[in-house]
């Protein structure tokens, strides 16, 4: 089995649940059933006609070329569904909202995709560690659940092009975080972060005047910015992003400098991934997300859940 890794956090095991996403004959959502439960309408997907001009604070990565435009596919060659599996302990990518049912930005991407295609999708939520099982054996044929694109996981799965990636973060209090971060810079300052992981091995790699100061979670890395017990903290830019968003952060602290994208530390970034092989669905799916981009969607997606630029 595939040795997978999260792009840019941890996963937890889930409980299989299946939702139809659409039916693109009439363009409305397909009724579904809940376990346990009485048929229920998903809410309908956002449609834009046109690319939307993100606020000026939010910076919308774009990752597509676009002198590089992928062929339409033929649809001759594609399955009569799209049967997508992701994970519910993910967010802001894949999590079950108040009504038990999946949401995220994972799942908004899955279901304009199908839109676009005009293909009939559904999607499962299983554990983690059984993703790359769920394509392999055929109940799958793509996986939007943060799987990182790595050497390891090329060797087993095929992937879309690009269509998310996390970047490393500096955090300060406000009114503390100074107008330049770079290694000079922040020869004097400490900054903590969460040991063991490739951010503390690249502020040792390229940051090495600084004083580096490991903790051991999340809430007691934040925690130590809040109290003064170091400078700035460093970390992943989603994360950290949903932290300064929330309430639990009372509004403390601020994004400096960055952000940091280097692949050798932080992966290449997310990809859909599909059973090695698969090359009609493969490039399908990238051609839906070269229009998603071009069309808006994508960007309007992206500020829905990323109200705080991650970049």
């Amino acid at each position: 089995m595939t040795q997978l890794r999260r792009a840019g956090g941890r996963y937890l095991a889930a409980f299989a649940l299946a939702v139809a996403l659409f039916a693109p004959a009439t363009g409305a959502m397909a009724q579904t059933a809940p376990a346990g439960g009485a048929p229920n309408a998903s809410p309908p997907a956002p449609a834009p006609a046109a690319k939307a001009a993100p606020p000026a604070s939010v910076v919308v990565p774009g990752f597509w070329d676009p002198k590089r435009r992928p062929d339409r596919p033929d649809v001759t060659r594609l399955p009569t569904q799209i049967r997508f599996v992701t994970t519910e302990d993910y967010p802001p990518f894949s999590f079950r909202g108040e009504d038990g049912r999946p949401v995220g930005f994972n799942v908004d991407v899955a279901r304009a995709i199908c839109t676009e295609l005009a293909i009939r999708c559904t999607l499962e939520i299983v554990p983690f560690e059984a993703l790359a099982d769920a394509l392999a054996s055929g109940k799958a044929d793509a996986a939007i659940a943060g799987i990182a694109i790595t050497p390891v996981t090329r060797e087993t799965l095929d992937f879309s092009d690009r269509y998310f990636r996390s970047p490393a973060r500096f955090v300060a209090l406000r009114g503390d975080g100074g107008a330049k971060v770079t290694p000079d810079a922040l020869g004097s300052k400490t900054v903590g972060v969460i040991g063991g992981t490739a951010h503390e091995a690249f502020l040792h790699d390229f940051f090495g005047e600084i004083a580096v100061r490991a903790f051991p979670d999340p809430d007691a890395l934040r925690a130590a910015l809040r109290k003064g017990e170091v400078d700035l903290i460093f970390g992943d830019g989603v994360q950290l992003a949903l932290w300064l968003n929330g309430t639990g952060s009372e509004n403390c602290c601020a994004f400096v400098g960055g952000p940091f994208t280097e692949s050798l530390y932080f992966g290449e970034g997310m990809g859909i991934a599909v059973k090695r092989g698969n090359d009609a669905l493969r490039q399908s799916l990238n051609y839906a997300l070269a229009q998603l981009w071009e069309e808006g969607v994508y960007t309007d997606l992206y500020l829905r859940w990323f109200p705080i630029s991650v970049y």
